[in-house]
């Protein structure tokens, strides 16, 4: 037994010595400060780095425009009142819906009148789509420019009037009647 403990007494001194030999050597390589030492006496608080544009602001019109003609094929529901199949006038107002859209950018949902002639049939809400986002929106192919797109979506429920004029896509989503 006292062998052991010998022997147990001998391999801590040995030891010891050499973690104190490892910190009696200084140390070359430089470290980073602390995180709240680095200058910033806020107790590790720091700025955010800046963030790139996402995008260019996009340049939406802001008073009434004309968007062009459409040709509805069926009958539609426009701000609760039946539509009946037809040529309509599409033009813009520069009301815009409300209340806004939560990270909708401002005046990019509006109000559109759809006329036959000079007299309005019916109004309802448009999303405007700037040209350089409207491959994160719509995956189909757009229309051309200044030129119209009318077609039934998936399921027969709603009709999607697209128009790209100006540089923006204007979606119109009729729920058919």
């Amino acid at each position: 037994m006292k062998r052991l403990v010998l022997v147990g007494t001998l391999v801590s001194a040995i030891g010891g010595a050499g973690l104190l030999a490892q910190a009696a050597q200084p140390d070359t390589k430089a470290k980073p400060a602390p995180r709240g030492a680095r200058g910033n006496n806020q107790a590790g608080h720091t700025a955010p780095k800046a963030q790139p544009e996402t995008a260019p602001a996009p340049s939406i019109p802001t008073g009434d425009m004309p968007l062009g003609s459409v040709r509805l094929p069926k009958g539609v529901k426009v701000d609760g009142k039946a539509l009946p199949p037809g040529t309509y006038t599409v033009r813009l107002t520069a009301q815009t819906a409300s209340p806004a859209a939560a990270g909708q950018t401002a005046n990019a949902e509006r109000w559109v009148e759809l006329l036959q002639g000079k007299q309005v049939k019916g109004r309802e809400v448009v999303t405007i789509v700037p040209q350089s986002e409207i491959d994160k929106v719509q995956k189909d192919a757009p229309p051309r420019p200044n030129a119209a797109k009318v077609e039934t979506l998936k399921g027969g429920d709603y009709v999607r009037v697209w128009i790209n004029r100006g540089g923006n896509h204007y979606l119109l989503h009729l729920p058919t009647a």
